[in-house]
């Protein structure tokens, strides 16, 4: 055998082994995060606040419809989402989000059903808490879950403009891989056009290792009607970076729609495609 063929052999060996089942479900959310490279817990501005930061369902009260689907190109990976978030009638907002993903290749190939039931309370101007209940039912040749755990967050708005804010996930320990426990600490600027995000995510059980994952997006408002988005991400688990982009429309109505693209720079060499269609009522 080359030396050749023994390198590459240990550089698959290498990147199959920080690949982390875990990471497959923390990957779920909307277009709008994406094409903001992951950096969404903070804005409270989708219904994947349900996945990132339940707190942030209560920052703008309002009614949220979204339908959410996405298609890793290279990786074969994909994902179909709905939420519901009523964050209007009653100062305890609520909402369900419910994800089917696809993840793996072949006999390692999976499908997951998560299914989420999330509340939030504003307790002041400045501070909001908030929980989420989540089950997920897993089936595959090698991968099997049918768990229950939950998540808890807490925001705090610092101005008008400055909001920050820190999540604890799967707190309860379902002794499943795909379900292991990390933190979020984030923080978000809205300064009228310009949407500034990032966010950190600590996790120190899986693999008996502290692993860090950061983000960092971006979003401007051109005419007032299109956001354009552009983000970053430094995947601890992989040690890749990946580079994303987007573009939505906002209708006068409250209603609007997101497309995103995100690109691997080595690692699984990942190219996913993702859309969200969303309608909002204050």
């Amino acid at each position: 055998m080359s030396l050749r063929s023994l390198v590459l052999i240990a550089l698959c060996v290498s990147t199959t082994s920080l690949a982390q089942p875990a990471e497959d479900l923390r990957d779920v959310m909307s277009a709008r995060a994406y094409g903001m490279g992951g950096a969404y817990r903070a804005l409270g501005l989708g219904g994947d606040a349900m996945l990132g930061n339940p707190a942030a369902m209560v920052l703008f009260p309002s009614y949220r419809l979204e339908g959410t689907g996405g298609w890793d190109v290279e990786k074969k990976e994909g994902q179909l989402g709905v939420s519901v978030i009523d964050a209007a009638t009653s100062r305890l907002g609520m909402g369900l989000d419910y994800h089917w993903v696809s993840v793996g290749r072949g006999g390692a190939r999976a499908s997951a059903h998560m299914s989420s039931l999330g509340v939030g309370l504003p307790v002041s101007e400045m501070l909001m808490l908030g929980a989420t209940v989540r089950y997920l039912r897993m089936s595959g040749q090698s991968r099997f879950a049918n768990s229950v755990t939950g998540d808890a967050g807490i925001i705090l708005r610092l101005s008008q403009q400055l909001m920050a804010g820190f999540s604890a996930h799967n707190l309860v320990d379902t002794g499943n891989e795909e379900l292991t426990r990390y933190y979020s600490a984030h923080v978000g600027v809205m300064t009228g056009l310009l949407t500034l995000a990032g966010d950190v995510r600590a996790d120190f059980t899986t693999n008996d290792a502290t692993t860090f994952t950061y983000h960092g997006g971006m979003e401007y408002i051109l005419g007032q009607v299109f956001p354009f988005r552009a983000g970053y991400t430094y995947d601890g688990f992989t040690r890749t970076s990946q580079l994303s982009t987007g573009l939505g429309f906002m209708s006068e109505g409250g209603g609007g729609i997101d497309v995103a693209y995100r690109h691997d720079l080595g690692g699984p060499k990942g190219r996913l495609l993702a859309l969200t269609i969303k309608l909002n009522m204050n």
